[in-house]
């Protein structure tokens, strides 16, 4: 159950806290006091988007705190131990809300995403707003409550992963045939190009070395005069730097014998000499083996021109046209291995359609068996509502599929044909109702009124409320349309629905107030801090005498007569004083 509820600077709100009570609690007001603010306010830290502008005048942020009680609720517990977050009796929630549109969440004092609050919040209360009864008459909603009636979550859960992965397999067959229209397209292009590549036959690195050979080709000429220049310089000139050594070397030994200090330097001069011997070998061989080739020169250029042009068109280097000539054997060797992994796919995807058929058949047995339970309470609510001629009926239908339908259609196989699928098996599922005796059922959507609308949904709240594990259900004025004795019946049907669930009900009706087990009452009040006067929304508990004055204004108006009192007092089944 909520057990308090606290607003600051929200909207009108300045600051307000209300302690709730397990039963009925009505909240009444003037129109315009802020009733509806208070439940936008509480819609906050059930997960529902912030804007800044819902921040009050003048204030940085706007906090909303509510603190339930939950050691009841198993499903709560495992989600908040799946989310790591402590699971005590009493669970902590709170929302901040920045004049700068930041917005933070917090779960016990742990600040968790906006997705996890609002996870939270669907274990926790079930909101029906002023307006949320239109969604009745929206058909694809229909399927959603019955599924909730018959207590499908898990054989719904079991179905859809099945149902995403022939989805996933199914796109990925498209997928494969896209790829092979492209590359039927392509394929032509792609053996042209792996032929062209071939024909050249590249190598990693072979232009820079081509390159290399070239520069030596064409300077030969230099080439031989410097090396035999430098073979003269090291060693076959009649000064050479060969001959100079040794004379030194043999001048340093002899100076060693008189002076071991110059034993090392002898070293180093014999060692340098050695060096010069090496350089001058080399060139002279060089020179020896270096000649011109006009043919290998031009065989060179040629072919320099040939891998010029492969890397202009491949992507400006070799080792790019050779991964590009990797890349289409790839794509080729795909197009010939296509048709064994569309087979592969297929087989997939028939197994998974055999899965999303055995679990969709098991679905529609449970709606079906669960609906005509359902369509027997719809009326006997709905009689006890004031709607004494009812009749409800769930109509379930399904849509088969021409046998030669497309590709991409999602299906199953049911009794041999083909019906189309979706997130909640194969199942459309429509509310039909007659109001009045001796007419036809009829879609829900056309035939009821706005007043009856309420009536029903109050009806199916009542019905789902059964099986429905949250703890806390909220009415924003549904009881729009009704007055007199209806407005009584459904104000006994709130009562009844509290007695296994907290309900929190905002109602103009004095029928429905006087029923309370608690009553809040919202004022808007004119506050004045220093020069500035503003306006505040608060909320106060009544005491009973204050619950009979509220429920007679409620009776008569504005002014409260001592009529209006006496009505209220008999309303609410309290003793008039002597």
């Amino acid at each position: 159950m909520l057990k308090s509820l606290t607003i600051k600077n929200y909207a009108l709100i300045d600051e307000l806290t209300v302690d709730f009570a397990n039963g009925l609690d009505i909240i009444t007001g003037e129109t315009g006091a802020g009733k509806s603010i208070i439940i936008d306010a509480l819609s906050l830290i059930l997960g529902e988007r912030a804007t800044a502008e819902a921040i009050r005048t003048g204030a940085d942020k706007a906090v909303v705190e509510g603190i339930f009680s939950i050691s009841d609720n198993r499903k709560l517990h495992a989600l908040l131990q799946e989310q790591e977050l402590e699971a005590a009796d009493e669970l902590i929630v709170r929302r901040e809300v920045s004049a700068k549109g930041t917005s933070r969440c917090l779960v016990n004092d742990s600040v968790v995403p906006l997705a996890v609050l609002k996870k939270i919040g669907e274990q926790l209360v079930d909101l029906h707003g002023q307006h949320e009864h239109q969604s009745l008459l929206r058909t694809e909603t229909h399927i959603e409550m019955l599924d909730e009636y018959a207590g499908v979550g898990d054989l719904l859960e079991e179905y859809r992963t099945a149902y995403r992965t022939l989805r996933a397999v199914s796109q990925e067959i498209q997928s494969v045939l896209a790829r092979e229209a492209q590359l039927n397209e392509k394929r032509d292009l792609y053996t042209f190009q792996q032929q062209e590549i071939d024909a050249i036959a590249p190598q990693p690195g072979e232009d820079e070395q081509i390159e290399a050979e070239l520069k030596i080709l064409e300077n030969v000429e230099k080439l031989v005069s410097a090396t035999s220049l430098l073979y003269e310089m090291l060693y076959d000139g009649e000064t050479s730097a060969h001959d100079l050594l040794s004379k030194a070397a043999k001048q340093l030994e002899e100076l060693a014998r008189i002076d071991a200090r110059f034993e090392e330097y002898a070293r180093e001069c014999r060692s340098a000499e050695t060096i010069v011997n090496e350089v001058a070998k080399f060139v002279h061989q060089y020179s020896a083996s270096v000649e011109f080739s006009p043919e290998r020169l031009e065989k060179l250029r040629q072919r320099l021109g040939v891998l010029f042009s492969l890397k202009r068109k491949y992507g400006g280097t070799l080792e790019a046209a050779l991964a590009h000539r990797q890349r289409i054997e790839q794509e080729l060797a795909t197009a010939e291995n296509v048709e064994t992994t569309l087979q592969k796919l297929r087989e997939k995807r028939e197994a998974e359609r055999a899965a999303c058929a055995r679990l969709a058949l098991q679905l529609s047995s449970r709606r079906r068996e669960a609906s005509r339970k359902l369509d027997r309470e719809i009326v006997h609510e709905l009689t006890a509502l004031g709607i004494p001629n009812a009749r409800f009926t769930t109509q379930m239908r399904r849509q088969q599929l021409s046998t030669d339908g497309s590709e991409d259609e999602e299906y199953v196989l049911i009794e041999k044909e083909k019906v189309r699928i979706h997130a909640r098996g194969y199942d459309d599922v429509e509310f039909f109702i007659s109001t009045n005796l001796g007419e036809d059922v009829k879609p829900l959507t056309k035939v009821a009124s706005g007043g009856e609308v309420s009536r029903i949904m109050l009806a199916l709240k009542s019905v789902l409320a059964k099986a429905d594990r949250l703890p806390v259900m909220i009415f924003d004025e549904i009881d729009v349309g009704v007055s007199g004795r209806i407005a009584q019946a459904v104000g006994l049907s709130m009562k009844n629905l509290s007695q296994h669930h907290q309900i929190i009900a905002i109602t103009h009706l004095p029928q429905i107030a006087g029923l309370a087990d608690e009553h809040f009452v919202v004022e808007k009040v004119e506050e004045k801090k220093g020069s500035v006067r503003r306006t505040t929304t608060t909320i106060r508990k009544l005491t009973r005498d204050e619950r009979v004055r509220e429920v007679a204004r409620l009776l008569s108006g504005a002014e409260v007569t001592e009529a209006g009192l006496k009505s209220a007092r008999e309303l609410m089944g309290v003793k008039t004083p002597s």
